[in-house]
């Protein structure tokens, strides 16, 4: 197994292992330890008390950070005329039908958001094997998928992100740039934080929030008190 670099061990020792700190405390020490030399992501690991194989336990949805997440994000709309127009005037990166279904079916990964018109879903449907693993498959409930593509161009652009509950419990996101001030940080982590709260399974049992990490992109984890972040001890 790969040791961690010099950088990573410097930044772990000012890390207590097993010390819960509280929500800005863990702000400024992931901040503080972002030293590599590209500005890192501001990422967040909640781990939720529910079973993702049952379907009522899933936990996912949308949130549009106040602050937007710092990254510039490719954007392609799946979509015929003139609908594909909007979406360019709108500041989609690239817009399209037939063209696009046979790019993406060769493999062509230059994009990280896809949008779809509902009429389309039925062609663009079929790459789901070649889509559905990279996590760019449209989806109503994200609201990739809409006639709307101008509103959703604009969404995805200003920081709207989609998260997800992976198969061990955990939601992982990155919600800005270590770059970004602890106020904008703090915003964002909380408008992310109570939209994962709200969409809290009414069968989930038990203890929901079981733990929340920050953490930088090249940096170690720091635990958060859950207190900190509001989180009562009964949920």
């Amino acid at each position: 197994m790969k040791s961690h670099g010099k950088r990573f061990r410097a930044a772990a020792k000012t890390v207590e292992r097993n010390k819960e700190y509280s929500f800005k405390e863990a702000i400024e020490l992931v901040k503080k330890n972002a030293k590599a030399k590209f500005d890192e992501s501001f990422d967040i690991s909640v781990r939720l008390g529910v079973d993702p194989r049952k379907a009522d336990q899933l936990v996912r949805g949308t949130v549009s950070l106040p602050h937007g997440t710092g990254k510039t994000v490719r954007v392609l709309v799946v979509a015929k005329s003139p609908k594909d127009k909007e979406a360019l005037e709108a500041g989609a990166d690239h817009a399209g039908f037939t063209e696009y279904l046979e790019k993406l079916q060769g493999g062509w990964a230059d994009i990280d958001v896809i949008i779809a018109t509902p009429d389309v879903m039925g062609e663009l449907g079929k790459l789901g094997r070649v889509l559905g693993p990279r996590g760019l498959m449209p989806n109503p409930k994200s609201g990739t998928v809409t006639f709307d593509v101008a509103k959703a161009v604009k969404e995805v652009k200003a920081g709207k992100i989609e998260y997800r509950v992976d198969k061990a419990g955990n939601v992982q996101a990155s919600i800005g740039k270590c770059s970004f001030n602890a106020n904008q940080i703090s915003d964002n982590v909380n408008t992310l934080f109570q939209s994962i709260m709200r969409a809290k399974p009414a069968t989930a049992k038990g203890k929901y929030v079981k733990s929340i990490f920050f953490s930088s992109t090249m940096g170690p984890g720091v635990k958060v008190s859950e207190q900190s972040l509001g989180v009562k001890s009964e949920n």
